[in-house]
């Protein structure tokens, strides 16, 4: 899976899967663009990458506002020379039921999620259009297909599911694909923080009963992305240890 000299830009890459994304494309010859909006994250991420012996650059940016999107594709041109490939990984979650849910909970999610990756897509395909040469991994979840309490998750998810396809048709003749991870319940900051009642609830309907690693999401981002996966496009790859196939809502 070569993504060797390529340069790989991932959003919400000062933590969590995206930060083990970023350091896996480094460990495989992969200059990287590390896309927070904390820039502590980013700076330690930057500095513990090249302390391994790979090329880093961060760039402090809110990927919901088009100006700064904009303004870090054309920094990582003029850093690297070009783009390679883009992962969308930023995402945030605000899970509360429908009555409870608020319009600021419905816009804030559907910004980050589906606009930011819609405005990330769009200012890289500017550019890898015109390489005849671009690989888009964008970073889904297991709750596309429906989860209590998440709708205004759910349905970012679902819309990145969607856009991902879409884009896979329009940008083929490009030399351009377009994929896109599922991930099921994943050991992140964000699952650490949760209740431990809620963390058991989660497993009880894990089929494996295990939660997966960062890394697990990490290997398949790179499939996508690699020199190996160019008659591959407009696919979803579920991480989720079988919980897309479980059906059961005894939560």
């Amino acid at each position: 899976m070569s993504t060797q000299g390529r340069v790989a830009l991932i959003t919400g890459s000062g933590r969590g899967i995206g930060e083990v994304v970023a350091k896996k494309f480094a460990e495989n010859g992969s200059k990287v663009v590390i896309i927070d909006v904390n820039p502590e994250s980013i700076d330690r991420v930057v500095k513990e990458i090249r302390a391994n012996g790979g090329e880093a650059l961060g760039i402090d940016a809110d990927i919901t506002q088009k100006a700064q999107v904009e303004d870090m594709f054309k920094k990582t041109v003029d850093h690297f020379g070009r783009i390679d490939i883009l992962v969308n990984n930023a995402g945030i979650a605000k899970d509360k039921s429908i009555l409870k849910l608020t319009e600021e909970d419905w816009d804030s999610v559907i910004n980050v999620n589906l606009k930011g990756t819609f405005l990330c897509c769009q200012s890289a395909v500017a550019y890898m259009r015109e390489q005849k040469y671009g690989r888009i991994v964008n970073i889904s979840s297991r709750a596309w297909l429906g989860w209590p309490g998440q709708a205004n998750y759910s349905a970012s998810k679902g819309g990145v599911v969607s856009l991902t396809r879409t884009l896979a048709l329009e940008l083929a003749k490009h030399r351009i694909t377009v994929n896109c991870i599922a991930p099921g319940i994943i050991q992140t900051p964000l699952f650490d923080s949760l209740p431990e009642n809620a963390k058991e609830s989660l497993l009880k309907v894990q089929p494996t009963g295990t939660i997966g690693d960062p890394a697990d999401i990490a290997y398949g981002v790179l499939f996508f992305a690699s020199e190996d996966s160019g008659y591959v496009t407009g696919q979803v790859i579920f991480i989720c240890g079988g919980k897309s196939i479980y059906s059961s809502l005894s939560v």
